[in-house]
């Protein structure tokens, strides 16, 4: 049987876990898959529908991906019904019409797999409407909740899930085309990295002063410095240039990577993998900012 999961690149831990409960026979009735958008989220989500309803593959695997296998359900943002062009939501009538369909029997798989796209667009009123059924899951029913970020949807609800966090994509060695792409943004990140350890505390404090409340800023700034141990990594490995992020600063990327050991860049990537974590939750933007940076500054760039 093909491994469902093969495609999937740069989740290692989410998609370690989902094989672990495939493996052992303990999949939770209810995901929240957490990460930004590109990161692979809905890809997962279908790649378990897929071994969950179609384990053996072939032409049952084939309609998942098609969107026709009547055990897996798409629930995806709506207009209002009386305004076709107005905003799109994830709206209480959607839920309701998902917790009628998981209260019946499968109709060919073992399970049904209900996968709800950008849950942190649900109406106000429609996350109380859904607790009753992540807190009383009808029998052979696993829901995948697909947001951005914790902060989007009430604890409440996603205390009912298990939670899987995905990490920022990586898109083929190219800063052009990621998010902000190489502009202004990026340049001051790495900027406060140099500045951090020249100057300590002072410029730490400045930094994170310069963040604030911006949870948006803090996250760019964050998923900028992951990207650059992540070249760091690379760079220390022999690869080429082609897979490095930042390969418009190859030569300062070989200085920084030949004076880190590989243990600082390691725990360099740590670091800013759980300062992601914590800005999808309620720490502060800042204070989040400027942790990252005191365990950077020893030896960053």
């Amino acid at each position: 049987m093909r491994d469902a999961f093969a495609d999937i690149t740069g989740q290692d831990a989410a998609v370690a876990l989902l094989r672990r409960a495939l493996a052992t026979g303990h999949v939770a009735h209810a995901y929240a898959f957490v990460g930004p958008a590109g990161s692979g989220r809905r890809t997962t989500a279908l790649a378990l529908a897929r071994a969950l309803v179609a384990p053996a593959g072939g032409r049952a695997a084939e309609r998942v991906g098609r969107g026709a296998h009547p055990d897996v359900r798409l629930v995806a943002p709506t207009p209002p019904e009386d305004k076709p062009k107005g905003p799109l939501a994830v709206r209480i009538e959607s839920i309701r019409e998902l917790e009628r369909l998981a209260a019946l029997h499968p109709a060919e798989a073992p399970v049904k797999v209900f996968i709800v796209d950008e849950a942190d667009r649900m109406t106000a009123a429609t996350p109380q409407a859904f607790l009753k059924t992540l807190e009383e899951p009808p029998a052979h029913t696993v829901i995948i909740l697909i947001l951005a970020q914790l902060r989007a949807l009430p604890a409440t609800v996603l205390s009912r899930c298990q939670v899987l966090r995905f990490l920022p994509a990586i898109p083929e060695g190219s800063l052009a085309l990621l998010p902000g792409g190489a502009g202004e943004a990026r340049t001051q990140a790495l900027g406060w990295l140099q500045d951090a350890r020249a100057r300590g505390g002072e410029a730490i404090l400045k930094s994170g002063e310069a963040v604030g409340r911006d949870r948006d800023m803090a996250e760019s700034v964050v998923e900028t410095w992951w990207l650059w141990y992540r070249d760091l990594l690379c760079t220390r490995a022999g690869a080429g240039e082609d897979l490095t992020v930042f390969r418009h600063r190859a030569e300062l990327l070989a200085e920084r990577a030949a004076a880190l050991s590989l243990e600082e860049i390691v725990e360099g990537l740590r670091a800013c993998r759980e300062a992601w974590q914590a800005l999808q939750g309620h720490v502060s933007p800042r204070l989040t900012v400027e942790v990252l940076l005191s365990r950077l500054a020893p030896g960053t760039a």
